[in-house]
């Protein structure tokens, strides 16, 4: 029954292709699009790719395997000095952002000229998108004439992989980059460090890894999970992924989720009149000690391990869910640091920890991110929960707070990321009776519509300008393995693509339900696991 269903559906998205030729299947729908008249331009053997230098080789390599993929076609790369009948790439555009590219489509070539590499291998997404969703023209290798010229809404357009809660190997990592990129996402935040684990090793303490990556015991809230990262295979991920130009920004949760550091280094903790066992996974009301100095220093070694492996110029360092009544507000050295800087509140201490830490951060050359807390975990809320520094930037997440969020960091100069948990918590239930296997902690629902209805910039209210772009956030604790990841993250993944890349304007849920079908199609043939949107197909009709 289950094989039926899914035929089904593959024979009704077939249907889509057919039966009207010119479904686009452009997501995220580009900002400037015109179709043209005339000839299409036609591909065959003795078409080449044609680039004005080596910088292109690997976008050279990339639109072969899409015409290969696309067509069966394998076309030659050839440098320069080539003229004819050929798909011409380059890279010496006037438009001042990197990401612009122009795409042109005539029945003599065809040509992606962008600013930079990235602005090229934009275009050559988009090229793929016209013939996946031309299928009558793509299978006579034939494509329409059209001229495209684009740039993204915001720089920032990301997802965040949690791959401390359950851990997800080297080749996972890369097939979700593989798929992420075709929809213009340019940033991979790893979640790497939390209560369940810690997945980064670090060679000046080997043992965060030894005690700190394996989660043996049965039962509990996480169940076993165990691996980590070599530096080496982070170099790779790296590279890989900015071959393809995403850049892999790295998290290590402090002060809270810090069970599993904490497991090993348990001088860390605070001065409790309780006793605390910490056991990774099962352990999640601990943090580090505000006034505990080996923390500082013991974090200084493992941000600078982590600031020379990672060269994007920024380090996310959580700051989220401080579970401070239950640990600053108990210690007897917190709280006479807290008399002594004349803080009134034991929240107020988020300010020296802080302070301490974002100065090795700063002499590291790095760029601080943290998740954004106000003085409430809900309305009625009015300020931050501490004062963030001007040069931090912020990652709006709890829902209901967002607009708040967005006005304050207006105010204060932060720059911000949009990660509303209504819109972006991709780990949310997509609909009802979608509810995850297990460890459902009552999660509410958030459907593909709601994701598409996302306006980063709340209307326009407190302006755009600070907010650095979106990312949506995957977080594990009732996700077990790639199959899940993707299920959970698409197609709201191409929702949210749209929402960071289309300008307003241009975005409509009408239109991005045609254009999602042929790429769901194209997943479901690249084995790609996702949710099928039954409750569009219920309502559209392919004709």
């Amino acid at each position: 029954m289950k094989i039926l269903t899914i035929l089904s559906i593959c024979l009704m998205w077939m249907g889509c292709l057919s039966a009207q030729q010119n479904l686009s299947a452009l997501v995220p729908m580009p900002n400037y699009i015109e179709t043209q008249e005339g000839k299409a331009f036609v591909v065959t053997e003795k078409t080449q790719i044609v680039i004005t230098d080596a910088s292109l080789q690997f976008e050279a390599e990339e639109l072969q395997r899409v015409f290969k993929a696309q067509m069966g076609l394998k076309l030659n790369i050839q440098t320069g000095g080539v003229k004819g009948k050929h798909i011409y790439l380059k890279a010496e555009g006037q438009n001042e952002s990197l990401e612009h590219y122009q795409l042109q489509v005539q029945p003599k070539r065809i040509e992606i000229s962008a600013e930079s590499s990235k602005g090229v291998f934009y275009g050559i997404q988009t090229l793929a998108q016209l013939l996946l969703g031309d299928a009558e023209n793509t299978a006579h290798n034939r494509i329409a004439p059209v001229v495209l010229e684009d740039s993204p809404r915001f720089a920032f357009r990301g997802f965040m992989l949690d791959v401390a809660r359950h851990f997800l190997p080297v080749s996972d990592v890369k097939r979700f980059i593989d798929l992420m990129v075709r929809y213009k996402y340019n940033v991979l935040q790893l979640h790497l460090t939390d209560d369940q684990g810690w997945r980064i090793e670090i060679k000046k303490y080997p043992q965060l890894t030894k005690v700190g990556a394996f989660r043996d015991e049965k039962g509990g809230d996480q169940g076993p999970d165990n691996g980590f990262y070599t530096q080496e295979q982070l170099k790779d991920i790296i590279d890989y992924a900015a071959e393809r130009h995403v850049e892999i920004i790295p998290e290590l949760d402090i002060p809270g989720h810090t069970a599993a550091v904490l497991a090993v280094f348990p001088e860390m903790l605070c001065q409790r009149p309780d006793t605390v066992e910490v056991k990774i996974g099962k352990t999640t009301d601990v943090m580090m000690c505000a006034s505990n100095e080996c923390g500082y220093e013991i974090y200084r070694d493992i941000l600078t391990e982590v600031a020379a492996l990672f060269p994007s110029p920024s380090i996310h360092l959580g700051g989220d869910e401080a579970v401070i009544e239950k640990n600053w507000e108990k210690c007897s050295s917190c709280q006479t640091l807290k008399e002594k800087l004349g803080y009134q509140k034991s929240s107020d201490l988020m300010n020296h920890f802080f302070g301490k830490i974002l100065t090795t951060v700063r002499e590291l050359k790095k760029e601080p991110i943290l998740w954004c807390e106000l003085n409430n975990l809900w309305m009625p809320a009015d300020s931050y929960l501490f004062n963030y520094p001007k040069d931090v930037t912020l990652v709006s997440w709890r829902a209901g707070l967002t607009p708040l969020c967005h006005e304050l960091t207006q105010r204060s100069g932060n720059p911000l990321i949009m990660a509303p948990g209504e819109y972006a918590y991709l780990d949310y239930p997509q609909y009802k009776g979608d509810l995850p296997e297990y460890n459902n902690w009552g999660m509410p629902i958030t459907t593909l519509e709601k994701t598409y209805e996302f306006d980063p910039a709340y209307g326009g209210k407190f302006g755009e300008k600070h907010i650095k772009g979106v990312l949506g956030t995957l977080w594990s604790e009732a996700i077990k393995d790639f199959n899940r990841v993707t299920y959970m993250a698409y197609p709201r993944g191409l929702a949210l693509a749209e929402a960071a890349w289309t300008q307003m304007e241009h975005r409509t849920w009408d239109s991005f339900k045609q254009r999602i079908c042929p790429n769901l199609y194209q997943m479901m043939k690249d084995g790609i696991s996702f949710r099928v949107p039954f409750e569009i197909f219920s309502s559209y009709v392919c004709n």
